[in-house]
């Protein structure tokens, strides 16, 4: 069965029972790699990924590797997992990304994320927003 998938910004969050179940965050992180690739294109590439899609939180890169972080609005994990399998892929042309593979996928719920934090052993929250090297 196919989902229909979504993207931060297209629910309308009403969620009645007709409407079929209401959109929630998640945190999702993703993580490329593959051969080194000059640091200021790696960093307009992810630049330019980020003004085309400004849901993206932040950004951290090197010459052969790279962590975005963002909020995704879907209905559930596997609808989430799908449209961050997809982002660098599909925008890899148009932001003149590298052309790395997807190394790893981290895929969390709204409450996971800021219970993890509290406890100390979740990821920091995503300060400063925008594209860092590591």
């Amino acid at each position: 069965m196919r989902r229909a998938l979504t993207s931060v910004g297209t629910g309308d969050g009403t969620g009645g029972e007709d409407q079929g179940p209401v959109s929630r965050l998640w945190h999702v992180t993703l993580s490329v790699s593959g051969k080194p690739a000059p640091l200021s294109e790696v960093r307009r590439g992810l630049e330019q990924l980020a003004h085309d899609h400004p849901f993206l939180l932040t950004s951290r890169y090197a010459d052969d590797h790279a962590e975005i972080r963002y909020w995704e609005e879907a209905r559930d994990l596997h609808d989430a997992a799908a449209v961050a399998l997809r982002l660098w892929g599909e925008h890899r042309s148009t932001a003149r990304l590298p052309p790395w593979e997807i190394v790893g996928l981290e895929v969390i719920d709204r409450t996971t994320y800021h219970q993890r934090v509290a406890e100390g052993y979740g990821p920091p929250p995503a300060h400063p927003v925008g594209v860092h090297p590591y």
